[in-house]
């Protein structure tokens, strides 16, 4: 195990009920006036916004209301949200919804401080050097964003889909009840267990020093992900395994599974990220895809470990027989594993490949990743 240093300042208030003492966790930060940023309508006509709105009222803290913020969010909003926050005077964002809108408010809350353009800080012009601070309540469990200091968003003029990280972005405190997350579509549950899986296997295959304990960590995550998504599709009303799956998606990301390991990359981050910013496709869905065509290429440099995830997880004897396990499952909880059923086909692989091969430059993989290499994966995804 490599020496690290492993410090998450978030607070995590989960269960029920806890959304409705958001007013009191703002006030006692200091908070009187907040953006208050969000997705849909739903959080309106479900009661959340109002029960939120009033804990605010409560404790005397204003807010701003940014609203619209899409799946697979954009700087365009991020801009505009900025804007508004500068000239409201607000001292605070609060996210409600899931990681789109946690991820956006977290480029907000650095793009305010920032005095130049919020895209400097996605592509390394500028280091975030402060942030206003970030709470959340989450209404879908999926991004780890309520619980570390990364944000993603899409550039949607150069289309590029690029990560913003710093310590001054981990939210103040994170509200995570389960029950919110009850009326999560099917299709976004299955996304979601797409996505937390792929969070706990990057480091898993691919880091040069993986200590078992980490493994045995990444297994449980997987384990726990896999048994409450088969659950909830029966029954969706499941407090227990809407709280087990939460809980798993926030520790798949919150640093405690990287902490020891080394020598690691987001090979399918990377490459799903040209599928969400070119063709717009749910993220967890873009990675259910991704996976298996990478893993089917990647055994070769980590055939103990594949052997290891065929065993553990899936009760197999050969990685192959592993893989093919996980594509199997994607399949049968209706999340996609070819190109073809995102629409895509092979008229959009040049494109797509040249974006590939420029996140595989701003990951820092691009001598694995070369032309031949991300052409082979995409073509075997089809």
């Amino acid at each position: 195990m490599e020496n690290f240093s492993f410090h998450n300042p978030t607070r995590i208030e989960f269960g029920t009920h806890t959304e409705q003492h958001i007013g009191q966790h703002l006030a006692r930060h200091g908070v009187r006036k907040v953006l208050l940023c969000y997705g849909s309508e739903r959080i309106k006509r479900d009661g959340l916004f109002a029960q939120v709105l009033a804990s605010l009222a409560e404790h005397d803290i204003a807010h701003v209301e940014f609203g619209g913020i899409v799946s697979n969010p954009v700087i365009s909003s991020v801009r505009e949200a900025i804007g508004l926050a500068r000239s409201s005077g607000v001292d605070a964002v609060l996210a409600v919804g899931g990681g789109s809108v946690l991820d956006s408010a977290k480029a907000i809350a650095a793009g305010v401080c920032h005095p130049g353009d919020v895209w400097e800080l996605f592509i390394g012009q500028a280091p975030i050097e402060t942030a206003l601070p970030v709470f959340d309540i989450l209404t879908l469990a999926a991004t780890g964003s309520e619980m570390n200091s990364g944000a993603v968003v899409t550039n949607e003029a150069t289309r590029e889909k690029f990560a913003i990280n710093s310590p001054h972005l981990f939210p103040r405190v994170s509200v995570i009840n389960p029950a919110l997350m009850q009326t999560v579509s099917r299709d976004y549950l299955v996304y979601s267990a797409a996505d937390i899986i792929a969070h706990s296997i990057e480091g898993y295959f691919t880091a040069r020093v993986q200590p078992r304990f980490h493994s045995r960590l990444v297994e449980a995550i997987i384990h726990t992900v896999m048994e409450s998504t088969e659950i909830l599709l029966a029954d969706p009303a499941n407090y227990a395994a809407r709280a087990e799956f939460a809980w798993a998606a926030t520790q798949a990301l919150n640093g405690l599974v990287y902490a020891g390991t080394s020598g690691y990359s987001y090979p399918n981050h990377m490459i799903e990220h040209s599928l969400s910013a070119l063709h717009n496709v749910p993220h967890g869905a873009g990675l259910s895809v991704v996976i298996p065509a990478w893993m089917k290429w990647y055994q070769q440099h980590n055939p103990t470990q594949f052997e290891r995830f065929a065993k553990q997880v899936f009760g197999r004897q050969s990685a192959a027989e592993g893989i093919t396990a996980l594509e199997q499952w994607f399949d049968r909880i209706g999340t996609p594993t070819r190109l073809s059923q995102l629409g895509i086909g092979a008229a959009e692989l040049p494109a797509l490949l040249e974006n590939v091969l420029g996140n595989a430059r701003y990951f820092g993989v691009a001598d694995i990743y070369t032309r031949d290499v991300a052409q082979h994966i995409l073509s075997s995804a089809l």
